[in-house]
């Protein structure tokens, strides 16, 4: 089937499914591979709950006039993204890093949605199979677009450009994360690069720049449009970090009428990402009083960077993910809180073969300050030898917490989400 005539079944029938789970009377199923499971399986399934149709690529799947049978379904979501997207010319920012983005993606969308009708990615539905059903949940109602782009090795990045079809790029940070699919920091700053090779080659793009970092000045090169944030002299929004603990509260020297905003965030490392959103709200004329209050209302969620008071202690849950660069900023960002402080740090994931290396740095960046206690949980943390309390899981950490009678303590979980340090706060 031609992907326009596809479209026409979709403008029929706007909403698309992969999760037999979640289906709606009306859905599109989209019946996908993986590893260990076969979409075309469920297709009758599907319809039988009331899809409207259902999108297979193995013939002996086929329902007589309710499945549409492709070469490869997941290529056929992806052609009809592209075509729908190129049914709209709005603002289409994307965003990727590897630090940051999805709290930064939150921020910008709640900045532009208090002037736009803004569409964004959910959650970090940021794959190969999340940016197209962003893509296709975009109404024709949309003023803007703010999607999420996440990657673990090279190709990804320019193969979501390829149909998300962004005219504006923003690149949070390059850092040590996915080392394992990237290589090195080199192959993750090249595959990030990705978003801005794509704003060079479309000759109208714009790119939103951190221009404190060097390699993001070089990376953005040849760009036709740039706008700088960052705390530097040259940058079109200038700010600074007023205040630490236990929230962030950013100075806005630059850029927007309103000079302090008092964010729900928790870190100094959450600077940049509350530059970028003043800084895109700015570009397109979002006033100053509402980027000012959308920040300071955005309230994080999902174990990134939230402050939780359990009593006389104030828990900084910090544990969606991990990587040697956010757990070095999040421990030098936890040093600078006075008082009681306990760290509770669990091993991080995807390194390869710099993993031991990159934990090792990492107990030798904790001795450089002074700490209450330290736990170390699971993975190359076991490997070392070290003068901290170490567990292999974090139910043996959460066994250890509960023992401990703390008080008007801080106390800092962080890990890779493989480590699930959230669990260490289950009752």
């Amino acid at each position: 089937m031609r992907i326009e005539v596809l479209y026409e079944l979709y403008k029929k029938n706007p909403s698309v499914q992969t999760d037999t789970r979640k289906l709606k009377q009306g859905d599109i199923f989209f019946a996908l591979k993986g590893d260990n499971f076969n979409g075309n399986a469920f297709a009758k399934q599907a319809i039988e709950n009331g899809a409207a149709y259902a999108v297979i690529d193995e013939k002996e799947f086929e329902v007589k006039d309710k499945t549409i049978l492709t070469e490869d379904v997941l290529a056929t979501l992806q052609q009809l993204a592209k075509h729908h997207r190129q049914q709209f010319n709005i603002p289409v920012l994307a965003i990727t890093g590897s630090n940051g983005k999805t709290t930064t993606k939150e921020l910008i969308h709640a900045v532009l949605s208090s002037t736009f009708k803004t569409y964004t990615t959910e959650g970090n539905l940021n794959n190969h199979i999340g940016v197209p059903l962003t893509i296709l949940k975009i109404k024709d109602d949309a003023e803007m677009a703010v999607i999420e782009m996440g990657a673990n090795h090279p190709g990804e990045i320019a193969s979501y450009c390829r149909y998300a079809l962004p005219n504006y790029g923003l690149i949070t940070n390059c850092g040590k994360a996915h080392l394992e699919g990237f290589g090195s920091e080199e192959g993750v700053r090249k595959s990030k690069g990705e978003l801005y090779d794509h704003l060079r080659s479309t000759n109208e793009g714009l790119a939103f720049v951190m221009w404190d970092y060097d390699y993001l000045q070089d990376m953005s090169k040849g760009i036709s449009g740039i706008i700088k944030y960052g705390t530097t002299a040259d940058a079109h929004v200038i700010g600074k970090a007023k205040k630490n603990e236990p929230y962030l509260e950013v100075e806005i020297i630059q850029g927007i009428d309103d000079s302090i905003i008092k964010t729900q965030l928790v870190g100094e490392y959450n600077l940049p990402n509350v530059l970028a959103a003043v800084t895109v709200g700015s570009y397109f004329k979002v006033p100053s009083a509402k980027i000012k209050t959308a920040i300071e209302n955005y309230l994080p969620s999902n174990s990134r960077s939230q402050l939780i008071e359990k009593e006389s202690n104030k828990i900084i849950l910090d544990a969606y993910n991990a990587n040697p660069s956010s757990m070095k900023l999040a421990i030098e960002n936890f040093a600078k809180f006075n008082g009681n402080k306990v760290m509770m740090l669990g091993s991080m994931a995807e390194l390869g073969k710099e993993s031991l290396g990159e934990h090792e740095a990492i107990i030798k960046q904790i001795a450089q300050s002074s700490w209450t206690a330290v736990v170390l949980v699971g993975g190359d943390f076991l490997k070392i030898d070290h003068p901290y309390i170490q567990f292999e899981n974090s139910v043996q950490a959460r066994e250890w917490l509960a023992q401990q009678d703390l008080r008007n303590t801080h106390i800092l979980i962080k890990g890779s989400r493989s480590v699930q340090m959230e669990k260490i706060l289950d009752n």
